[in-house]
């Protein structure tokens, strides 16, 4: 008697579990791993791939946090590693895209939340700016700087002309710690105090400095240590 093959039809089983169930939550680590590597894998059983690299790295995330070349010598080809560093950038575009509402009044207690997302998965420090109209809706939101948070670096100018440009009535600004806590330094107090004077020579108030570190924020303008930046002793 031919012995049957266990595996057969387990990718039809699988797919069939997450189309009935409409989510991953109820699938195990190495089995949405597995999923998601179908597709970059057409041929190979992904189940004992999704256990090794897993069992190599720790987690999905730090999976996809790797580099490229760090992938590839865990045994993976490119093609492979390629998808897998693709999923933070895709996580990031998907988040972004979803909260680009220009017609949404934003929250000024929870600015924070608006540029997580946006550092999902990097490495390197970014300064992104945020512009809102005297109502509180948004007019800009980008990236204005790669590289270090110091007065030499941070593209004082640029701001100023994306200020003028959209006509803001508040900004704020905010920027990463890669590898490190969400706590300001001395240079980011200084930038932060710098660009403030700068941009009430334009009419345009800086309302908060975010620092972003992992999965967590600290808002300037809402720390004992700092808010006396934003605000008089009086307000």
């Amino acid at each position: 008697m031919e012995k049957k093959n266990i595996h057969e039809n387990h990718r039809a089983r699988m797919k069939k579990k997450f189309t009935d169930a409409g989510s991953l939550e109820f699938f195990e680590s190495h089995e949405q791993l597995e999923m998601l590597l179908y597709y970059a894998c057409p041929r190979r059983d992904t189940n004992g791939l999704a256990h090794r690299l897993l069992d190599t790295f720790g987690s999905f995330s730090a999976i996809c946090d790797a580099s490229i070349s760090t992938l590839v010598e865990s045994g993976i080809s490119e093609h492979v590693a390629i998808l897998l560093k693709m999923i933070p950038e895709f996580a990031r575009i998907y988040i972004n895209d979803k909260h680009n509402n220009t017609d949404k009044i934003v929250n000024f207690e929870t600015l924070g939340e608006i540029f997580l997302p946006k550092y999902i998965g990097k490495e390197n420090e970014e300064v992104y700016l945020l512009l809102l109209d005297s109502k509180g809706k948004e007019l800009y939101c980008g990236c204005v700087s790669k590289g270090s948070f110091t007065s030499s670096e941070v593209p004082v100018r640029k701001i100023v002309e994306l200020c003028v440009k959209y006509n803001a009535y508040t900004a704020t600004i905010a920027h990463n710690h890669p590898s490190g806590v969400a706590c300001p330094s001395r240079d980011d107090i200084e930038v932060t105090i710098n660009l403030k004077k700068t941009l009430e020579i334009i009419g345009c108030m800086l309302i908060d400095h975010i620092i972003i570190a992992d999965n967590d924020y600290v808002s300037l303008a809402q720390s004992e240590m700092t808010k006396s930046i934003f605000f008089s002793e009086d307000e």
